[in-house]
Parts: C-alpha cells; structure tokens; sequence
C-alpha cells in the first residue's frame, strides 16, 4: 500500500516562498518518477515538476527558476522548494507516485503516469 501525506502548505505574500514535504511508505524511489501537481480554484490538475527514476529534475514552464523539486531517499520524504511566490501559484498541491498499474483518478506527466496521490497540502498567495 502506497502512502503518501504532504505538509508545509499556507498562506504566503507575493515574492515570499514556502517549502512542501511528502512523507512516502512502502514504496520504492529509486524504481520510479515522483511529482508535485497543482489544482487552482476552477481549474484542471496539473504537473508542476517532477523527479525521475535517476534523479533528474523536470518543471513546467510556469515555475522553472522558482520551484525546486528533491528527494531524499533515506527518508522517504519528496520536497519542493517554492520561491518567489505569485498569486497564481494559489493552488492545492498534491505529491504523486508514478504506478506501474492504471488507476481510475490518475495524471499523465511528461509521459508517465501517476496513480498514487496524497490529499494535498494548501497554498495560498496573496497580492
């Protein structure tokens, strides 16, 4: 059984920066890509960045220069380090596991799917 819980989300200014965590159980890192989406008020689910299965970093567009995703493998523990913070970044945000099986609820990134998720952590970002 995958297990996935955020924390660190909140409520921050505009140009102020936050860090999320996700504590994973029983699965395996190394094996494969972990990510960060996002879910703003009205709108689709989306991938913000990802890590693969080798340790290299993705990000979307929008965040690139501003988020940073990491790993530590000892502690099982997914990280994402957001800076420079805008209003748009007001979102949900949710760590994924990739699965190897197809799950009803899931989001393709960068081609690989994810279907394991956590219940999110908010953030908030005020002008």
């Amino acid at each position: 059984q995958v297990q996935l819980v955020e924390s660190g989300g909140g409520s921050v200014q505009s140009g102020g920066s936050l860090r999320l965590s996700c504590a994973a159980s029983l699965y395996t890192y190394s094996r494969y890509w972990m990510a960060w989406f996002r879910q703003g008020p009205g709108k689709e689910r989306e991938g913000v960045a990802a890590i693969t299965s080798d340790g290299s970093t993705l990000y979307t567009e929008t965040v690139k220069g501003r988020f940073s995703i990491s790993q530590d493998n000892a502690k099982n523990t997914l990280s994402l380090q957001m800076t420079s913070l805008k209003p748009e970044d007001t979102a949900m945000y949710y760590c994924a596991a990739e699965s190897p099986t197809y799950y009803s609820g899931g989001y393709y990134y960068f081609g690989r799917y994810f279907g394991y998720w956590g219940q999110g952590t908010q953030v908030t970002v005020s002008s």
